[in-house]
């Protein structure tokens, strides 16, 4: 399965305080992967060109209800 998203970077700027940079993650990806809100996650960057979001705690698979 290959999905691909096109997304923009924002930026916040505030006085006194250093940019801000965020990226939007589309709802049909975050549904594919089962985000949730205030889900811990982390950036790794393997190249210059290539990051890789990780989950930081292990899902439990979904399980399904026999019938």
């Amino acid at each position: 399965m290959q999905a691909e998203y096109v997304m923009k970077v924002q930026v916040i700027r505030s006085k006194r305080q250093p940019p801000r940079f965020y990226v939007n993650i589309p709802l049909p990806l975050a549904a594919a992967l089962d985000l949730e809100a205030g889900e811990a996650v982390q950036w790794q960057l393997l190249e210059r060109t290539d990051l890789r979001l990780r989950r930081l705690a292990a899902k439990n698979p979904a399980r399904r209800v026999k019938k």
